[in-house]
Formats: structure tokens, C-alpha cells, sequence
């Protein structure tokens, strides 16, 4: 009994010095890294094993194993004919849980659920015209953005690079010698996708095989981008071997702090002006299926989260305009996409629900433009056993 007195009020403790971090910062987030964040540093002997990319489980999405990235929005057909395109997709930050630094890969969590909200959500938007391939990775925990310190940080991002590399040299060795190509991805998955493009695809080769990169929903500036050899921001819907980039959000709402001259391509025009394009170029945005975990406290246990299938594209929903470098659109507080609406007017959950239309129909002209200048044959896809 006295071991229970004594933790509920060490417990209480933690509360009220909780409350007083709110009330005297106002900033919540350094209360929640002081309740629930990791350890202080980073132990590479707490790290879950290197993910196997030969091994099924090691995908989140495969070709020809069914999957979330398979669902379709009703009413949208399967391609007629199979994909001469692939798509390396790279999942954001789901593990919300402050065990540690780096997602212990467990297939039985909420993070695990997380990952396929996203295959469901994001990744599905490429299935009508390139197969989707997307690796599991140790990723970088969402406190890594909120309490890590620059040494810890970069630790914890180098770690889930370096799974997402091999990930991406697997995928290139496998999917089928000289396939195109396109790389697709969402905010901490971008964060890597960026650095894939720098590091290993920028002024190689392989940039003769890239029909785009979808690099969405970060903190990709004019000048990182300008920082790229011969990869250059798309302007046009057709345009091929060029990156795109934005971050929704709602108009009259605040942009996160710290972010500016980000890159903004306008998913209505595929332009990078900031002339606002009315609601009629609105191809259809998707409503979400299944919830996104954000449980931080207590261990990360599944919680038998269901995903139905995706409903009817909701197309000329809103104007998209590129401002300060943020895509701003309408208030969608009305709309079935309430509940992904971040405080702020922060869209970033909707970076590809609210577009999945839009991003579906652009991955075909440019596939399209990409065959057409090339006319060559790709070779037989890959399977995995």
C-alpha cells in the first residue's frame, strides 16, 4: 500500500510540474517531452534489429501482395493495363510513443497501425498508374521534433535513413533493371526522401530513370532545393525528373514557426507561381479511412484499428493558392475532413487526402510524358515470395 501512496504521488508531482511548465512557458510541448519523452540520449543497444529488406515483413506495401496502398476511391477502376512505373513511397512519422528514439519496428502497435493509415491515405493515391512499394523503417520518434537535442536528433534521423537507403537499394536492384521510377513521400518519410534525392539519385544515373519526386509536406526551402545539381522544382504538369513540394494549410490559419521560402507547387495547376486557382481545377479530394493514433502516454499496444474502404472523391471542394510558401486553402471546418484538421489551421494531415484526386491524375501525364520522350520498353516488374 505504501509503495502505491508513494507513486501516486510521485505521479501528482510530475502533474503539477507539468501544469506549472504550462502555465509559466505556455509551451506544451516541452511539458509532454518532460512527462512522456524518451531517455536523454541515444543507445544504438536499444535499437530494434536492422530491418531485413528481402524478408515480406519488412514492407509496408509490396506489388502483388494485398495491401492498404491497393484501395482505390470508389468509383476509381484498376489500371487497365500493368504499371511500367514504380513508386518508393516513404511513410511520416507514426510512432507517437516515447519509449525511445526509434520505432522498434513491433507489428503488433499503434505505430504499426499508423503505417497503415498511411498506405490507406497517402500511398494509395499512386496506385492507379505505378506500383506502390514502401518500406517499414526505423523511424524517427515524434519527439525527435519536440525534445531531442541537435546531437540526439541527428542520430535519430541518420538511423532511419540509413534503413530507408538500403530500403531504396533493394527497390532499385529488384523491381526491375532500368524501370522508371518516381519517389513519393510525406514529412519526416519527405525529411529522408530529400536526402535520398541528394545523396544517391541528384546527377547519377539513376536521375535518367526518376519521372518525379512527390517530396511533400516539410521544410524543403528554395534554397535547399536550389542546392540540388540538376533535379529542379516542377512547373507544369508535364514536366518530368523534377520535385514536388507543399504544406497545406488553412486559410487564416498561423504557419508553424520557423518555416519560410518553402517550395510551393500548387497541386491544382502544378505550378509554382502563386496565382490562386479557383475550386473548378479541383479533381477530388478522398476522405480519410480509419483514425490516426496519437496516444504518447503508456505503451503502444495495437488498439484493433479498422480501415473501410475509401469513399467517393469529393472533386471542386476548394481554391489552392501558393503564398509565403505555404499552400493555403479554403476553411475546410465544415467539410467530412474536420477531424484531420491540425489547431492553427494546420493542414498537413490532408497534404494528400485533400489532393488524392489531383496527385492521381498528375502521376499519369507525367508517366505519360516521361514513356513518350523516351519510347523504350521496361523490363518484366519483380515479384517477392
Amino acid at each position: 500500500m505504501r509503495k502505491l501512496i508513494l507513486g501516486a504521488v510521485a505521479l501528482l508531482g510530475l502533474l503539477l510540474v507539468g501544469l506549472a511548465g504550462i502555465v509559466m512557458t505556455g509551451n506544451t510541448m516541452t511539458v509532454l517531452a518532460m512527462l512522456a519523452g524518451p531517455p536523454s540520449d541515444w543507445d544504438e543497444r536499444r535499437l530494434a534489429p536492422a530491418p531485413d529488406y528481402a524478408s515480406p515483413a519488412s514492407w509496408a506495401a509490396w506489388p502483388d501482395r494485398a495491401g492498404l496502398a491497393d484501395y482505390r476511391p470508389e468509383g476509381v477502376s484498376a489500371p487497365a493495363a500493368p504499371p511500367q512505373v514504380d513508386v518508393f513511397f516513404i511513410h511520416p512519422t507514426g510512432y507517437m510513443n516515447g519509449a525511445d528514439w526509434n520505432a522498434p519496428l513491433d507489428p503488433g502497435s499503434r505505430t504499426e497501425e499508423n503505417t497503415q493509415w498511411m498506405m490507406a491515405n497517402q500511398a494509395s493515391a499512386y496506385n492507379g498508374s505505378a506500383r506502390v512499394f514502401a518500406p517499414r523503417y526505423r523511424q524517427a520518434s515524434f519527439f525527435r521534433y519536440i525534445s531531442a537535442s541537435e546531437e540526439v536528433g541527428q542520430k535519430t534521423m541518420d538511423l532511419a535513413y540509413s534503413d530507408v537507403l538500403r530500403a531504396f537499394e533493394y527497390f532499385i536492384a529488384n523491381a526491375g533493371t532500368g524501370r522508371p521510377f518516381i519517389i513519393a513521400s510525406h514529412s519526416q518519410g519527405s525529411q529522408h526522401a530529400f536526402r535520398l534525392l541528394q545523396e544517391r539519385i541528384d546527377g547519377t544515373p539513376l536521375e535518367q530513370s526518376l519521372v518525379a519526386a512527390y517530396v511533400i509536406g516539410t521544410r524543403i526551402t528554395n534554397v535547399d532545393a536550389g542546392s540540388l545539381k540538376s533535379i529542379k522544382v516542377c512547373d507544369k504538369p508535364e514536366q518530368t525528373g523534377c520535385l514536388v513540394h507543399w504544406a497545406a494549410m488553412g486559410e487564416g490559419g498561423s504557419p508553424p514557426a520557423g518555416m519560410s521560402d518553402l517550395v510551393c507547387v500548387n497541386p491544382l495547376s502544378w505550378r509554382r507561381d502563386g496565382t490562386r486557382v479557383q475550386a473548378t481545377s479541383h479533381k477530388g479530394g478522398v476522405p480519410v479511412s480509419g483514425a490516426f493514433s496519437v496516444q504518447m502516454f503508456g505503451n503502444d499496444a495495437a488498439q484493433g484499428m479498422q480501415f473501410p474502404p475509401l469513399g467517393a472523391p469529393l472533386p471542386e471542394l476548394t481554391w489552392a493558392e501558393c503564398r509565403e510558401g505555404f499552400l493555403y486553402v479554403r476553411d475546410l471546418a465544415d467539410t467530412v475532413f474536420a477531424p484531420v484538421i491540425l489547431p492553427g489551421k494546420n493542414y498537413h494531415g490532408l497534404d494528400y487526402p485533400l489532393f488524392h484526386m489531383d496527385i492521381r491524375r498528375n502521376v499519369e501525364q507525367r508517366i505519360e510524358a516521361w514513356v513518350a520522350a523516351r519510347s523504350v520498353p521496361t523490363s518484366p516488374p519483380a515479384t517477392q515470395e
